[in-house]
């Protein structure tokens, strides 16, 4: 038996101290854990974002539309291959009224040129087109709120008031962690047709596919030059800039988050220091002990490493084991189903799992520093004369 293993073997010298720390470390690291997976879930729509699709939205804002006779205008842009359009719709569905999810408009004649990866039958996508009030939902969605292929739904409009009937056809699933699943696609014909004529023919967004994905700023700014001379003028951008767009709107709570988890992390900092302080003190007298037969500073400094080093690993593989259970199997799933439209996909990255257990050691070698420093420096006779 060596120092390391006789100082790992330590740790469960006081019980009830030991295990009231790790808990306390391994409720730490779980909060540390959401937190971090929150800010990775949130950026998850921009880090996933394709790098061949851009959109077009208002050159003022993203809540002004554009003439839809720009569609076509764009297709004939050198550089593009497919190009679709939407509108934000905006509805609740009137048997679950605080149920929120994402209501978009769309064409799906081009749709899925656009997105294909959005995964749907070819059936369910001949039906969606046939359908002039024919509707597809994400499966998330479909689950949450038990709608089924061939169901009929009425939506309850709140930008465009009123109540709107629609078929479902089918539910889709995303090849992508940058599609939500908690969406509902319906016929933009449908709704351009119920509008006054003033509101016609217009579009919230055009999303585009080019060719070449090195060459989406180009194709921007040709696609943006064109309609300079226009009345109303265009912003064309990639899909990651346009999904970072939308969550500059929540950049102070991302930061708030970010600052969070590192005062997470100096509460573990203090926890540990506060139980290696503790039982160095304790055990002052062994120390000295120690020395007296011969052991070297360096080994008393080595002794306490390790119980640190053990004491940190022990909470940080409970705490990393209970972050990935928790979130992967019940707030994760939760979180996909009810809030879908700002987390798609809420799992654990691996590397916050493994920051989480490293950040436990080493703030364990962290806490150990001072106790170990001066246990280090007593003497043999000042050690073996302590008494706490």
């Amino acid at each position: 038996m060596n120092l390391v293993s006789l100082a790992a073997r330590n740790v469960l010298r006081n019980k009830f101290r030991t295990t009231l720390t790790v808990l306390g470390v391994a409720v730490a690291l779980l909060a540390f854990i959401l937190l971090r997976t929150v800010l990775s879930a949130w950026n998850a729509a921009a880090d996933y974002a394709a790098k061949d699709r851009i959109a077009t939205r208002h050159k003022v804002t993203f809540i002004m539309t554009v003439p839809k006779r720009y569609v076509d205008t764009i297709r004939q842009v050198p550089g593009v291959s497919a190009v679709s359009y939407f509108n934000w719709f905006g509805a609740k569905y009137e048997r679950m009224p605080n149920e929120f999810f994402g209501s978009m408009a769309c064409d799906p004649r081009t749709m899925f040129d656009v997105y294909d990866d959005v995964r749907i039958s070819e059936a369910e996508k001949q039906a969606f087109i046939a359908d002039r009030q024919g509707a597809i939902v994400g499966d998330v969605l479909a689950r949450k709120m038990n709608w089924h292929a061939g169901d009929t739904v009425t939506l309850k409009g709140t930008i465009f008031p009123g109540n709107w009937t629609f078929h479902i056809v089918g539910v889709y699933t995303a090849a992508s962690r940058a599609v939500d699943r908690s969406t509902f696609f319906f016929q933009w014909d449908y709704l351009n047709e119920s509008l006054p004529p003033g509101r016609r023919d217009q579009v919230g967004w055009i999303m585009s596919r080019v060719d070449n994905a090195t060459q989406a700023a180009a194709v921007s700014q040709r696609i943006d030059r064109i309609f300079d001379i226009q009345d109303v003028q265009t912003l064309s951008m990639s899909e990651r800039a346009l999904n970072v767009s939308f969550l500059a709107g929540f950049s102070a709570i991302l930061q708030a988050l970010n600052v969070i988890s590192v005062v997470i992390l100096l509460i573990l900092l203090l926890v540990l220091g506060n139980t290696i302080a503790m039982g160095v003190r304790e055990r002052t007298n062994e120390y000295g002990v120690l020395r007296a037969l011969g052991f070297m500073p360096k080994h008393v400094r080595l002794f306490i490493y390790g119980e640190a080093i053990t004491l940190g690993a022990i909470a940080g593989t409970l705490g990393a084991g209970i972050g990935f259970a928790f979130v992967n199997f019940a707030f994760g799933p939760w979180l996909e189903e009810n809030m879908g439209a700002m987390f798609p996909y809420f799992r654990v990255p691996a590397e916050v799992l493994i920051a989480a257990f490293v950040f436990a050691v080493l703030l364990g070698i962290l806490a150990a520093i001072i106790p170990a420093t001066r246990a280090a420096r007593l003497t043999v006779t000042d050690a073996l004369r302590r008494i706490d």
